[in-house]
Formats: C-alpha cells, structure tokens, sequence
C-alpha cells in the first residue's frame, strides 16, 4: 500500500475529492507538534524555574509579604484564570476576522515571531535568584506570552472546523493531530528534566557521601536521608545559575525548532467552511455561547477536571526531585502515561462509533477515577507499591489520551449544532471554550504543584524533606486527581449530540443553504 494510500485511509479522506486531504491534515498536524515545544517549557517549567533557578521556592524567601512559593502559586494561577477569560476575547475577534488567507490561518503566521520572543524572554538567565524585581519582571512577561500565545493557540483548534466538516473526517484529524501535539510535549517533557538533572549532578550529594555524613556526624541514616539531593553548602547560587542557563538554552532550541512548523501549518491549510456573512461582535458571540447548552457542559467538565493530572504538571516534577531524589524520573513518569495514550488513540475512533463520544468520555474518567483511588490507597514507600503506581500510570494514559482527542472533536460537533441551531457557526467563540479549558486545567496543575511544594514544606535552596512533607505531597497530588476524575463525568450525562445526531444536522444546515 501507498503511504498516500495509507494516509487517506487513516484520516478517512477520499482522492482528489475537492475536501480536505493527507498532506493538509499533516501540516496542521505538524504545527500543533511544534506549538507544544513551546507550550511545554512554560507550562511544565516556568514555574521550577521560578522556584528552583529564581529560588523563590527557598526557604524565608518573600515578595513583599507573602512566602516567595506561595507568590509563584499566585502568579501561576492569577495569569492563566486572566488568559482563561481572554479566550472568549479572541475566538470573537477571529470570527470577525476576513483576510486572503481566510479567519483562522493567518494568526499561524503572525504570531510564531512574537510568541518565540516572549517565550525565550520568559527565561532570560540575566533575572537574579531571590530578588523581587526579577520576579515581577518574569511575571509581566509570562502575562503578555499568555496573550500572544492565545491569539494564536484558539484559531488554531477553530481551524479544524474550517477544514472539514465531516464529523468522522475530523474525529481523525484531531485524533492523529493530538497524538503529534502529545509527542511535542512528551520530547519536552521527557528530555529537559534528564538534562536538568545531569547539569546539576556535581552540587549534589551522592549516596557515598550519605554514609560519610552518618560516619563523621554520628547520625542516624534517617536524618542523613534527607540530605539526599541537597545542594552542597556555599554552591546553592552556582546550583541555581547552571539552571537558569540550563531552561534558557532549552528554550532557545526549542523555540528555533517550532517556528517554522507554524509557518508551514499555514502555508500547507486550506479553510473550506467560513461564514461569509457580516463578522458578530463580541457580545452576540457571547450570547451565541450561551445558545450552545451542549458546549457549556463541555466546558463545565473541564473545569471540574482541571486537576486530573496534576501528577504530569509541575506537581509531579517536585515529586521526583525532592521524594524521589531524582527530577529525571519525572520523565519515566511522563513515559509510563505514553503507551496508554497509544492505545486511546486507537481506541477513540472504536468508541465513539460503539458507545458515542459522550459515554467512551465518561467510561474512561469513571475508570481514571478508580486507578487514581487505588494508587493513593497503595502508596509509594515500597519497591512493589512503585510497580503498582507505574502500572496506574500507564493505565491514566487511557482517560488522558481519550479526553485530549475526543473534547475537540465534541467541541467541532457542538460547532455545527450552533449552526443547525442558530444559522451562525461561530468557530472561533467554540474553541476558545477548549483553549479555556487547557488554560484553567495548566493553572490548578501549577498552582496545586507550588501549593503542595509548599505545604510539604520544601526548601528548594537545600531539597530537604521530611517524611510527613512526602506523604502530605503525595496525598494532595493523588487525591486532587481522584476527584478531578470522578467529578468531570457528571456534566457530561447531560449532553445530548450523538454521532448519528450530528450527521443529520449536517445534513439539514446543507438543504438549508441550497
């Protein structure tokens, strides 16, 4: 078989049809990989930056009158909620939008520059550790890579419904589209904490040194444990130096890398679905918003979801660096979720023909709830109980991967029932609820990862961590997760669009038209 062959029986395309083909399903494939280089290294490491090369996770550290750790918390959340909120903002504007290149395509080509520049400016290694001005000043620009970042990132997924809309044919392109946006992120994640940690390695104490500290200090291998991953004393500023040059030249690579697949997502798209009708204002858009009942539980789910999987944000990242001495183990974390992610992208397309996209979405996080529920009873203190946790994770691969898939091919169907409903399509105020979603989700991962650091009581200048900071980092990781879990299920057995639902209004909208 032909790899065009191929492809064309993946994505469901036909031949020379007029409709959307391989090669385009690909670009825009291949512009998500590259726009979650970028995403990943702030999502998953601005904060560590700020906590552990800033060191405003240091113990007695403040920013006027609040613990530096519990600032960061602030800022993490504050600036996503802020973005969160804007999304509506912008999905408006690119319904308004009527360029050439149609409403969608060209934000792909006007944004890469500024949101590469904001990206490398968010880890400027000239931004001194512990000093105030270094972090308002991240934090004003982690507010404007926010704004930039969301114009491009919402007409983005609105794109998809601009290329086909073929419920099937766009179930395929989201699904082989978020499996290349997973493996983006899965490269950023898996690598940049490797080189972290082998950077790093020489500030450390080693197990060696471990048993000389119990020799000469007369210490019981119980205090001498929590020196594991310490700096070693009068290095903390080198430790926290060589990682803020570290996340810099990270970002730099990563953001050369990704800007030209923007540029080629562009190039490579085509926009067959607009509406060539006068562009709405904001405020009918808002109101075509709350039209979309099908859309708003979709959202109110993701926001109740917002923490189930934590354990892949920032979170999990302190886990393995401070509990399990080794921040290089985030990335066997990360990996263990792959295979199961796999296995949803071969199951979504399975599912949503035999149970519809609205139970295959509920099954999984019912079944998420329950893995997370056995880890947290299980623990981690143990050889066998890690078997047990590393075999939950990649079963938590399944309801991560299915939901990354699935809400966007829900939210492009909810799109056409706006239009069988209203007459308006309204791509850009749909999925900009999806972006909002991603946003709010980012934003309780970061901040319960930086509220759990600090109620673990970390001291990111030395790594120290008793026992009780462990288990109180473990429990709010998990626990947060199990409820997450459970409680993003019950909106959605309100939700009403079927496959067969969606197809008839489909064909309705075209008799209309005609």
């Amino acid at each position: 078989m032909k790899i065009n062959d191929l492809l064309h029986k993946v994505y469901g395309t036909t031949p020379n049809d007029g409709n959307l083909q391989p090669k385009e399903a690909l670009a825009y494939g291949i512009a998500g990989f590259g726009q979650n280089f970028i995403c990943t290294i702030i999502g998953s490491y601005l904060t560590i930056f700020l906590t552990d090369a800033l060191l405003f996770g240091a113990d007695g550290v403040t920013i006027g009158s609040v613990a530096g750790s519990m600032a960061v918390a602030y800022l993490m959340l504050g600036t996503r909620i802020f973005d969160a909120f804007n999304d509506p903002i912008m999905g408006s504007i690119v319904d308004r939008t009527r360029t050439k290149w149609g409403k969608c395509r060209p934000y792909l080509k006007w944004m890469a520059i500024p949101i590469a520049i904001m990206t490398i400016a968010c880890f400027l290694p000239i931004f001194q550790a512990k000093a105030s001005t270094s972090f308002v000043i991240v934090g004003i620009i982690y507010v404007l890579w926010s704004v930039a970042y969301t114009v491009a990132d919402v007409p983005y997924w609105g794109l998809s419904t601009c290329m086909t809309n073929d419920t099937v044919v766009r179930g395929n392109l989201l699904t082989v589209t978020r499996l290349l946006c997973t493996l983006g992120a899965g490269i950023v994640t898996v690598f940049v904490p490797i080189i972290t940690n082998a950077v790093t390695a020489k500030y450390k104490y080693t197990a060696n040194d471990i048993e000389q500290i119990m020799a000469d200090k007369g210490v019981t291998a119980e205090v001498a444990q929590g020196f594991i991953g310490t700096v070693i004393k009068g290095q903390e500023l080198a430790n926290a130096d060589t990682l803020k040059w570290t996340y810099f030249i990270a970002a730099v690579v990563l953001v050369v890398v990704a800007v030209p697949m923007f540029f080629y997502g562009f190039k490579h798209t085509k926009e067959r679905f607009t509406a060539d009708d006068n562009p709405p204002s904001l405020g009918h858009n808002l109101k075509l918003l709350f039209k979309n009942k099908e859309l708003l539980l979709i959202v109110i789910s993701g926001i109740l979801g917002g923490a189930r999987m934590v354990y892949t944000y920032t979170g999990g990242l302190y886990f393995a660096k401070y509990v399990l001495q080794n921040e290089g183990m985030y990335s066997v974390i990360t990996l263990l979720v792959v295979p199961g992610g796999l296995v949803a992208s071969l199951l979504v397309p399975w599912m949503s023909k035999k149970f519809t996209k609205k139970w295959a979405y509920i099954a999984v996080h019912i079944f998420g709830g329950l893995v997370m529920g056995v880890m947290y009873f299980v623990g981690y203190d143990a050889p066998w109980k890690l078997v047990v946790c590393a075999i939950a994770l990649v079963l938590l691969g399944i309801p991560q991967g299915v939901n990354n898939i699935i809400t966007y091919a829900m939210i492009g169907d909810t799109v056409d029932y706006l239009e069988w409903k209203t007459g308006e399509r309204g791509e850009g105020i749909c999925f900009a609820m999806q972006t909002l979603i991603n946003k709010i989700g980012m934003a309780v991962g970061a901040f319960i990862g930086v509220i759990s650091f600090a109620a673990a009581g970390i001291d990111a200048e030395t790594g120290f961590i008793s026992q009780e900071g462990a288990q109180t980092l473990w429990n709010m990781l998990v626990l947060s997760g199990v409820i997450s879990m459970f409680a993003c299920a019950v909106p959605m057995f309100f939700y009403t669009i079927t496959e067969k639902r969606q197809a008839e209004m489909v064909k309705e909208i075209a008799a209309r038209k005609k």
